[in-house]
């Protein structure tokens, strides 16, 4: 005999379905592509956003007093680099959204375009397909008669490389100073050639002194090295870490991660668009610096950037959060350094660096001559306009060194550059002319290895006697270290002070006293150490 319900059976039954219906519902939404097409289709009619495909008239949405439509979406091109995660992270993703913080927050609309392709991103922003694109200072010059004509200006400085970027030996290159003579694959008017110029300076070799394979990307000079046509190459990470581990006895030479101040990764915007959206760029600006100073201070929203930037990118949110970890985003106070707004720094800004490897580039053939420089370049009013305060937007700083211990007297350096600098006999003042010496020969050096630690070698000639030569070394590489402490507010702990006397000859003078071996034999020698 059937049981029949009663009233309040059938009433719970009924709550129960519409759960379970709703709860599919809510399944559907959030864990199944039809859910998250679902949902996109919802951000863009809630945020007035439209496909190609719907011609239909696009709706508005306040966002406080400022209304957003379609046509006011900010495009920024990208490339698949960590560099770019404080923008995507403040943005919640790729894509525009009701979710996305710049809208919260500012009433902006902002979509990152992915272009991997070089040429093509710089089509892409020629046509206004976007708005702005991803460059890099160092080898901007090369670029300039292509993109000159749509007045480029460089609107914020993104990111330093730290260990992006690599040079790497094969077995019994040590250093920089051997790759003397050695072939060396890199691609050239670009990051990577400014990497290898900066390496050699610091070693006191050119591009003359190394035989130079050109290749096309970095991935291919990874390919050369491991096929063992060439002795060298500068890659990328994570290149280096691959190649140096496939072929046997062969190491890292160098990398950004000591090189600290040479790859400046900026976003560039064309003068037309700024003149009709200075508030746009600067609320695009500000939002970014909010997110760059809250990735710097905590692991969870460098987990959480991690997440979105390798959704959009495609990769494992492990392999993103790699990427991320092999540059130092910029804060506001990192950007107001570069842009040369902060009398009291005495770092690499874009003006010195755009301007150095500019010359660089030009000598090479890469650069031309009528290219703009960085005054009609550089776009300060977004940065001025930002009300950014707080420790999170502070610049970087110098790295805390340690103060030196005995072992660093004989470790092994990543660079040598010796430069001839006179003392007066039997005196250890630093001159006019020596400082103008180290000026030119060795202070960019100093500030572009910000990272690295920097021996100090004093050496003398045979004249006089040992002790006293000795001793008189050492109170030179001691003198020369405070001027540059002095002159470019470089933290002490960082040097490392040698006295040798005559007892470390050049090559060729060992007992040669002839005035040109005793001369080479005095002498200050740079080296670079990794910390």
């Amino acid at each position: 005999m059937a049981t029949r319900l009663t009233p309040l059976s059938r009433i719970l039954i009924t709550l129960l379905i519409v759960a379970a219906i709703g709860f599919g519902i809510k399944y559907l939404i959030d864990n199944t592509e039809l859910g998250d097409r679902i949902k996109e289709s919802a951000d863009k009619i809630e945020t007035g956003t439209t496909t190609e495909k719907d011609n239909t008239a696009k709706t508005e949405k306040p966002a406080g007093t400022t209304k957003v439509t379609d046509d006011e979406t900010l495009v920024v091109q990208v490339f698949t680099w960590g560099g770019y995660a404080p923008g995507i992270y403040f943005n919640e993703g790729f894509k525009p959204s009701k979710h996305s913080r710049y809208f919260k927050d500012y009433g902006l609309n902002v979509e990152f375009k992915l272009i991997d392709d070089f040429d093509a991103s710089r089509q892409a922003w020629i046509a206004d397909e976007v708005h702005l694109h991803g460059n890099e200072v160092s080898a901007m010059a090369t670029e300039m008669e292509r993109l000159g004509p749509e007045k480029p200006k460089v609107l914020m400085q993104v990111d330093w490389s730290r260990g992006g970027d690599a040079i790497i030996g094969r077995r019994g290159i040590k250093r920089i100073n051997d790759l003397k003579g050695k072939a060396v694959a890199v691609t050239p008017s670009t990051p990577s050639q400014t990497f290898l110029l900066f390496a050699l300076e610091s070693a006191g070799l050119s591009l003359a002194d190394v035989k130079v394979i050109e290749v096309p990307s970095a991935p291919d000079a990874a390919v050369a090295f491991r096929s063992g046509k060439v002795d060298a190459a500068v890659v990328w990470s994570p290149d280096d870490i691959f190649a140096t581990r496939d072929v046997p006895g062969s190491s890292i030479l160098q990398s950004t991660r000591e090189a600290s101040h040479i790859i400046a990764d900026v976003f560039v915007v064309k003068q037309s668009y700024i003149d009709k959206h200075p508030d746009k760029l600067a609320k695009f600006y500000e939002g970014w610096m909010r997110g760059a100073a809250e990735l710097n201070s905590s692991k969870a929203n460098l987990e959480k950037a991690a997440k979105i930037l390798g959704d959009g990118l495609g990769m494992s949110a492990e392999d993103a959060l790699g990427m991320m970890e092999t540059v130092r985003f910029t804060t506001h106070g990192d950007n107001l350094n570069f842009f040369g707004m902060n009398s009291t720094y005495k770092g690499v800004t874009g003006l010195s660096l755009y301007t150095k490897m500019g010359d660089e580039f030009e000598k090479l053939g890469f650069a031309p001559a009528n290219r703009p420089n960085w005054r009609t370049l550089s776009y300060a009013p977004a940065i001025s306009a930002a009300n950014l305060t707080g420790k999170g937007h502070l610049a970087e700083g110098q790295k805390d060194f340690e103060p030196a211990k005995p072992a660093d007297r004989v470790k092994p350096a990543i660079a040598s550059k010796p430069i001839s600098i006179s003392f007066p006999t039997g005196s250890a003042v630093v001159g006019d002319n020596a400082k103008t010496l180290i000026d030119l020969q060795f202070s960019g050096v100093a500030k572009a290895y910000g990272n690295s630690r920097i021996r100090v070698e004093g050496n003398t000639d045979y004249t006089g006697s040992r002790e006293t030569n000795i001793r008189l070394s050492k109170e030179r590489a001691q003198a020369v270290a405070k001027y540059l402490e002095q002159q470019y507010s470089i933290d002490p702990d960082r040097f490392i002070i040698v006295g040798n006397g005559p007892d470390k000859p050049v090559k060729g003078c060992e007992t040669d006293r002839s005035p040109a071996c005793l001369a080479k034999n005095r002498r200050t020698e740079f080296q670079l150490l990794a910390d």
